[in-house]
């Protein structure tokens, strides 16, 4: 029975626990709840926002959002990504100096680009659909987001999770806080969001610039410039693809049907990648250990635990597509009820999406970088080309289902370019079986457009969901026996 007693001596043990766990330990853990605090509030607060912006208003933020995610990449070259945790190692003895360097590179970037988008601001404007305050203010988050991204990736190779831990809480909550109040002081809710986003990005970060300047003391350095440029400048087709993979259907719904519709297929996309965060913690905890499988040449035992991975990912994104209609009416007013339609392809891919990790790993474990981004390439391209000619056959509801067959093409690509480095560097090693793929692939597709058909039957749906719950609940001895196996395996 709880008490009072039992749950300080409960809170006690848990905090001797705590305080011998070791600072690798303490800081994963802190990572991770950083990383499902900021997206769980923004899941949160969704239901909020969309009741206070209209469809077309929530579309128009969204695809100032998805402009965000692509200019961030030209402006920034993405120097926060690996180029910078890998030269922290590089200038292990002189990191202070580095880092200062590279936000001295960064923010020459950000101004060089200002300037040339004010010589010709009302082509990218038209271009756009952008105001010259939006794009001014896209660009100072640009730089605010990017210098707290350095401090972050810093934080988290110096394992100094506390204060990183601090500031993110603190951002997190205050960001939806801000944008609220500016949204009920101002008749222009797309606006007064993002004024909310460069009010706590200005209040929080240009101080983090400063600490790493005044600590470094050093803005330009050529050697630094030289090698982190020269590394990241190959590596924007990729990223900038793998930003379009993800954000170019809603940028087209708006040019090609509308800023409404663009705002119903955001709140789908939204939703449905609520499990990314799944594919996420998972990824986390199993990538160490595929590196190291590929290392000691044991990979063909990868798929003890990839297999059951595969379906636990499928399981998790098939209990989303059979609530699709609950998520939708608790996020979103009835203005919204048509994004039930998109959310089943929109989950399938994030599926898939989880799939090609377990092939890339090869890629990044070998340095092919280059087939990381012809990969990508290939998917960006696609997307856009059939989203071109299936948008305006089908309306909105298409980008779903092009977004699914390119990921099931980029997971096909990043497949095929894993055989070669297997065929090349591990003798032809059988690590997947590739019928076994395809089976649960095709048995999950067929499984998420039953329950898409079930939507316009709700007892019917219900009693599939309870049917399944009931398998579970009865069988969760034997689920529980391949937990611990697939544990004790990656242990191994």
């Amino acid at each position: 029975m709880l008490n009072a007693a039992n749950v300080e001596k409960m809170f006690n043990k848990i905090k001797v626990k705590y305080s011998v766990m070791p600072r690798e330990i303490k800081a994963s853990f802190w990572f991770l709840i950083c990383a499902f605090l900021q997206r769980g509030i923004s899941f949160i607060t969704t239901p909020i926002f969309t009741r206070l912006m209209t469809t077309s208003e929530y579309g128009e933020f969204s695809v100032f959002y998805s402009w965000f995610g692509i200019i961030s990449i030209i402006t920034t070259f993405n120097l926060f990504f690996g180029v910078y945790v890998r030269g922290l190692v590089i200038y292990e003895e002189d990191k202070n100096r580095f880092t200062s360097s590279m936000q001295g590179l960064m923010f020459t970037l950000v101004i060089v680009w200002t300037c040339f988008y004010l010589l010709f601001h009302r082509y990218f404007n038209n271009l756009l659909h952008l105001t010259t305050f939006q794009m001014l203010c896209m660009l100072i988050i640009i730089w605010t987001n990017g210098v707290f991204s350095f401090w972050a990736a810093e934080q988290r190779v110096d394992l100094e999770y506390r204060r990183l831990a601090i500031v993110s809480i603190i951002t997190s909550i205050l960001l939806p806080v801000v944008q609220m109040v500016l949204m009920f002081t101002f008749d222009d809710k797309v606006n007064a969001r993002i004024i909310g986003m460069v009010l706590v990005n200005v209040a929080f970060y240009p101080l983090l610039f400063a600490k790493h300047m005044i600590r470094g003391h050093c803005f330009f350095s050529l050697e630094i410039w030289k090698y982190a440029l020269t590394f990241n400048i190959p590596l924007i087709p990729h990223y900038l693809s793998q930003t379009v993979l993800n954000s170019a259907d809603r940028i087209m719904i708006e040019r090609m049907i509308g800023t409404s519709q663009a705002g119903i297929y955001s709140l789908a996309y939204s939703i449905s990648q609520i499990m990314t965060v799944f594919n996420s913690a998972m990824m986390q905890t199993i990538e160490p250990w595929l590196y190291k499988k590929i290392k000691n040449n044991e990979a063909s035992s990868i798929k003890k635990v990839a297999y059951p991975a595969f379906a636990v990912i499928a399981i998790v994104n098939l209990a989303l597509i059979a609530l699709a209609p609950e998520l939708v009416a608790f996020f979103a007013p009835g203005e919204y009820a048509e994004a039930i339609w998109v959310i089943p392809p929109v989950a399938m891919s994030v599926y898939f999406s989880f799939l090609y990790t377990f092939f890339a790993v090869f890629e990044f474990y070998y340095e092919k970088t280059q087939y990381i981004t012809i990969a990508t390439l290939i998917g960006a391209i696609l997307n856009i080309i059939l989203n071109f000619i299936f948008l305006k056959i089908y309306g909105y509801y298409a980008a779903g289902y092009t977004t699914l067959v390119c990921f099931i093409f980029y997971a096909v690509f990043h497949y095929l370019f894993m055989r070669i480095l297997i065929n090349k560097n591990l003798e032809n090693e059988k690590v997947y079986d590739v019928r076994i793929i395809l089976l649960m692939s095709f048995v999950f597709i067929i499984a998420g457009f039953a329950l898409l058909f079930t939507y316009e039957l709700p007892l019917v749906r219900y009693v599939s969901v309870l049917a399944f719950i009931g398998t579970i609940l009865v069988r969760h001895k034997m689920i529980i026996r391949h937990v611990k196996a697939i544990l004790s395996e990656r242990k191994g």
